[in-house]
């Protein structure tokens, strides 16, 4: 099947890490270093600007918002006077952090480059880090090439990631102190290279791979049931709007910081689906 979509928004630098969140899309516009929200209407607003590169987004219990601050490989809480270190990950992340899941308990899994992908480095796996609920950090999940965007599953046991540049998804087993185990192949994406992904009511994940820019809803084991091309490359997506079933497409004409800021070609893009988000990322 093949879904059109339609423009909600558009004159972003370069959106990502969407978030589904009290009746709108929480997102960074990243290389504007901005973390921004928008309505299923299209209204958007500016909620802060950071001053590194924003990754990705999540809540702790307490509704307090964390921020991944890619460069300086930290992790940031919004609090009533901005923003407040909340975790240093620079000893145990390699290179630039990027997206981050957050559970329903408060932990997070926060991924990383892994190598310098903008100087040509020759591709290096590595490790994602969680970060407690009390801010300390620790490694867990190895031999991952470029870990991206993830998914926890509703009942919180397993736990699937992007390897962007592996073109695949990975799933684990969640243990009941956090720790990643049982490392298994959920889906071979062939020449897809998957960055931001959601997960459906029925467990399939909806992919965007900005390498054959399409979005792509995935089974486990591979099967592709649906497809999407939308105007610009997908780089992330998500499941929202008042009954879950707005695909949120997150689209861009270039990853380039400079370039990014030019063109302003960033969009949110929307497409209505099947079936619904699980309200989890």
């Amino acid at each position: 099947m093949h879904l059109e979509t339609d423009i909600l928004l558009t004159g972003l630098a370069f959106p990502e890490s969407p978030r589904w969140r009290e009746d709108r899309l929480w997102f960074t516009d990243q290389h504007a270093r901005k973390i921004m929200t928008v309505t299923a209407d299209g209204e958007a607003e500016c909620v802060l600007q950071t001053q590194d590169l924003p990754g990705g987004l999540g809540w702790l219990p307490d509704a307090t918002l964390l921020v991944v601050a890619m460069t300086e490989r930290a992790l940031y809480r919004l609090t009533g006077s901005g923003l407040e270190r909340y975790a240093d990950l620079s000893t145990l992340a390699p290179f630039h952090c990027n997206d981050m899941v957050v559970t329903s308990n408060g932990r997070a899994y926060v991924g990383n480059f892994g190598f310098d992908l903008h100087a040509g480095a020759t591709i290096a796996s590595t490790r994602l880090v969680l970060v407690e609920p009390d801010g300390s950090c620790r490694l867990t999940a190895s031999d991952l090439i470029f870990p991206n965007g993830s998914s926890i599953t509703p009942d919180g046991m397993t736990f699937i990631v992007a390897e962007t540049f592996a073109h695949r998804l990975t799933a684990f087993t969640i243990d009941d102190t956090g720790s990643l185990h049982a490392p298994r192949l959920w889906a071979d994406l062939d020449q897809a290279t998957p960055d931001g992904i959601c997960l459906d009511a029925e467990g399939a994940l909806w992919v965007a791979s900005p390498g054959t820019r399409e979005v792509i809803r995935v089974r486990q084991g591979g099967v592709i049931t649906t497809s999407i091309r939308p105007l610009g490359t997908p780089y992330a997506c998500m499941l929202g709007g008042h009954d879950r079933q707005t695909l949120f497409i997150l689209t861009a004409e270039t990853d380039d910081p400079g370039q990014a800021n030019t063109l302003r070609s960033g969009r949110i893009e929307i497409a209505t689906v099947n079936v619904p988000g699980t309200g989890l990322p």
